[in-house]
């Protein structure tokens, strides 16, 4: 699978839009295209999935790792995978757009706010061009996909002053109905506030898809093959696997597909929608995704799921609550607006929302004494992006300590009651979290 990475100039020059602009284009242009995202990241993921049909793969070498990322950007499927950056081209320590870029070896289109500039668009792009000589990186700056950009004398004069080895791949026109509206944690997610498919169409015609697939290339470096990866393991017969009950609903909707695909690899896995009203179905274990309990919070403080997932923490069964999971196993969650609901009440711990993000980075957990077995002597690698903070007991037990990151408090994350473990890190599949879940419910 071939593959091209749309990389910005900075946080906020439009490159979502870019991105599912491409896609159209792309798709009209006649090809299959697999949605990729640079850096941990939910919301922008099912945006591309609302537009392709098809889920977007993560791809980030903090969470991953190298071999990992590339296991995963191979488990894609089509003829050109478009993979939209994070933040500004080289921007972030553990795993920028260009540190994925140039991993896969796959050239970059920069997409460049042109909304004032002509001349000034083409300087910007040569200086990212040769910024990654300066600091000794092999990034493939192929050209520019221009943001806000009128046609005419506007698109005409940032064509004439780019220099032949940066190609021009279009534009895309100002249109006030091309913005997602955003809230705390980023924008509005794909399947609430999908971009309407004919301003996109219409900024699609005026993207060269063509010269963007034909600038796109395979990977230099094969898919990993020494080992098993985490989604490629064999799995074990039907009678022997445990049963992973998932939550999926508006409340609990921030997990990868790499995560499910691991799980269904190595047990049952049955899906249930607390907000829907489902009860907790029979399983040997639970994982509860992050999401947005807070907008819910009413009705999950009803939900029949929740009582009965306390029952059972209580009775042995594993939990793993990440983030919008671990809040709702907390005693109560309290909403910007001051509102407080009763939730599970497995964690000792109350939660409370504020109006600006209270942990935001790529967080590293080491297990401690506290932790359960199949999770001892482990080191695990995820990312956190809160608005929340939680009040715990203080007899309260945590399975890790936190080595980069900052966890739920003190430097800790993984508030651990009964058989039930709520985090704020939000983990991939690649870590081993999931197998040691699996494990987990296969002991109790």
């Amino acid at each position: 699978m071939r593959g091209v990475v749309l990389g910005g100039t900075s946080s906020g020059v439009g490159k979502t839009v870019a991105t599912l602009a491409t896609m159209r284009a792309l798709e009209a242009a006649g090809y299959e295209v697999q949605p990729a995202k640079a850096g941990p990241d939910f919301i922008d993921p099912s945006h591309h999935e609302a537009i392709t049909d098809t889920p977007s793969r993560t791809l980030d070498i903090w969470l991953e790792g190298e071999e990992g990322l590339r296991r995963n950007y191979h488990r894609g499927s089509g003829d050109v995978c478009v993979v939209e950056g994070v933040m500004g081209l080289y921007d972030g320590d553990g795993s920028s757009t260009a540190m994925v870029a140039e991993a896969l070896d796959l050239p970059v289109v920069l997409v460049v706010d042109g909304k004032a500039g002509m001349e000034s668009v083409a300087a910007t792009a040569l200086g990212f061009r040769a910024f990654a000589d300066r600091i000794g990186r092999d990034i493939d700056v192929a050209g520019v996909l221009v943001q806000r950009a009128h046609g005419g004398r506007h698109a005409a004069g940032i064509r004439e002053a780019l220099p032949e080895e940066l190609a021009y791949f279009g534009r895309i026109p100002p249109d006030e109905t091309l913005s997602i509206p955003d809230r705390h944690l980023g924008l509005h997610m794909g399947e609430e506030a999908a971009l309407p498919r004919e301003a996109l169409d219409e900024a699609a015609e005026t993207i060269r898809a063509d010269r963007i697939a034909s600038v796109a290339r395979r990977p230099s470096r094969p898919e990993p093959a020494a080992e098993l990866g985490p989604s490629d393991a064999p799995a074990g017969p039907e009678t022997a696997q445990p049963r992973i009950a998932v939550a999926r609903d508006s409340a609990f909707s921030f997990w990868y597909p790499a995560t499910l695909e691991r799980l269904r690899n190595l047990a049952r896995v049955e899906t249930f929608s607390p907000l829907a009203g489902d009860d907790l179905p029979l399983a040997d274990g639970v994982y509860l995704p992050g999401g947005y309990p807070e907008l819910h919070a009413q009705r999950l403080s009803g939900s029949p799921a929740l009582a009965t997932l306390a029952e059972r923490a209580a009775e042995g069964m594993p939990v793993l609550g990440e983030c919008g999971g671990m809040m709702a196993l907390c005693e109560s969650l309290t909403t910007a607006d001051g509102d407080t609901h009763e939730m599970a009440g497995v964690l000792p711990a109350a939660v409370e929302m504020y109006d600006r993000y209270q942990a935001l980075d790529h967080v590293e957990l080491v297990a401690t004494g506290a932790a359960p077995a199949p999770m001892a002597a482990e080191t695990y690698r995820g990312h956190e992006f809160h608005y929340s903070t939680a009040d715990v007991a203080r007899d309260a037990r945590f399975a890790f300590a936190v080595e980069r990151g900052d966890g739920i408090t003190d430097e800790q994350d993984g508030l651990i009651e009964h058989a039930a473990l709520g985090q704020y890190c939000h983990c991939h599949a690649e870590s081993g979290a999931f197998d040691a879940l699996v494990e987990w419910a296969s002991e109790s």
